[in-house]
């Protein structure tokens, strides 16, 4: 068991800063799920907790000690790379039990390793096989196999599902979830796939630029998110970002068709004029033909089976996306922007403003 800390961690390759300050506390057991478009720091961020790069500034703490100068082999750690990184020329049995071969360990605890893994992984009639002969799902059970053994204190998986097919992907991201919590091992694991970041962590950290933008529970930062940035990334359909500026001593917001929209749930600071960016998920767009209604012009429509995805445009070109249950066909709707689920950000900053 372990906890890891990461302390005002800062990367820099050359002049260009990528990592920015990350201040992040993992507790004993959680997994913690790294977020991001690429290029924002996070496979950055998870080699340097590894050891495979070395940080600029700032430390890595894994169970109170810091280990921000040590090699990857003496920092108790295992990782699980997108690529498996098998050898082709070794057993199944032969690459789970190679790093234990390699620290001397006795033969019998390393066969009791190998077995009890691979029990727990399914892949027990492998053993003999070669790499060649698995399939993408067998070949990711190995490498997360090779990692068990090790009976490390630390996770950390790097994108290790984005080469399997979009089926196999739900498959594994469920069995990997659930090993975590059977074992109760402290994991970081690093994906750009928001879905598979929603559904695996006990937290998210969203990286923006090298920044952790926002660090707390999915759920907290869906309902919640800090700013534009990960109400944007945070949610399919993304979040539709509707320009306003405030008015009536912060307890509405003017349109720029004219209309304005009451906040539900109290005033905003700031003065008359402020600029505003209110934010609002297409299930949030309600249809409706009533007062107050934006008529839009339909432009594209996604037909999901159980709910339909509308693109559709309103007055002035602003496009809003909306999502709706069952089928719809046609060229035109009238939405209703629920103003108790509005988001309310600074247009200038992005940060969210809170009543």
């Amino acid at each position: 068991m372990a906890t890891l800390s990461l302390r005002d961690v800062r990367k820099s390759f050359a002049a260009t800063q990528v990592l920015h300050g990350i201040e992040l506390e993992v507790a004993d057991g959680e997994l913690v799920v790294i977020v991001g478009a690429s290029g924002c720091g996070k496979s950055t961020l998870l080699r340097i907790v590894a050891g495979l790069e070395t940080a600029t500034s700032g430390q890595v703490v894994i169970n109170n000690r810091d280990v921000t100068e040590l090699e990857p082999a003496d920092r108790d750690i295992a990782m699980v790379f997108q690529n498996y990184a098998l050898y082709p020329h070794m057993s199944v049995f032969g690459n789970m039990a190679y790093g234990l071969k390699i620290r001397g360990m006795d033969k019998a605890e390393i066969e009791r390793r190998v077995k009890a893994a691979a029990e727990i992984l399914g892949i027990g009639p492998l053993l003999e096989r070669k790499p060649k002969q698995l399939s993408g799902g067998q070949r990711q059970r190995v490498a997360m196999g090779r990692a068990i053994v090790r009976e490390p204190a630390l996770f950390l998986f790097d994108e290790p599902l984005s080469n399997l097919d979009a089926k196999l992907r739900v498959q594994m991201r469920a069995e990997i979830r659930r090993l975590q919590r059977r074992l109760g091992v402290t994991s970081l694991f690093v994906t750009h796939d928001q879905v598979e970041a929603m559904t695996l962590g006990d937290r998210l950290v969203v990286m923006n630029a090298g920044r952790a933008a926002q660090v707390a529970p999915p759920m907290e930062i869906f309902e919640r998110p800090a700013d534009t940035y990960v109400a944007g990334f945070i949610g399919s359909p993304a979040m539709n970002f509707i320009p306003a500026v405030l008015e009536d001593g912060g307890a509405s917001a003017k349109l720029e068709d004219g209309s304005s929209i009451r906040f539900a749930d109290g005033p905003r600071p700031g003065p008359a004029g402020r600029r505003l960016t209110l934010g609002l998920r297409p299930e949030h767009v309600e249809p409706t033909n009533g007062d107050g209604s934006i008529p839009l012009t339909v432009e594209l429509i996604e037909p999901l089976g159980s709910e339909t995805v509308v693109h559709g445009r309103a007055a002035g070109g602003m496009p809003i996306v909306t999502r709706l249950q069952g089928a719809f066909s046609g060229q035109s709707l009238s939405v209703h922007l629920s103003p108790k689920h509005l988001h309310v950000f600074d247009a200038e900053t992005g940060r969210r403003l809170d009543s």
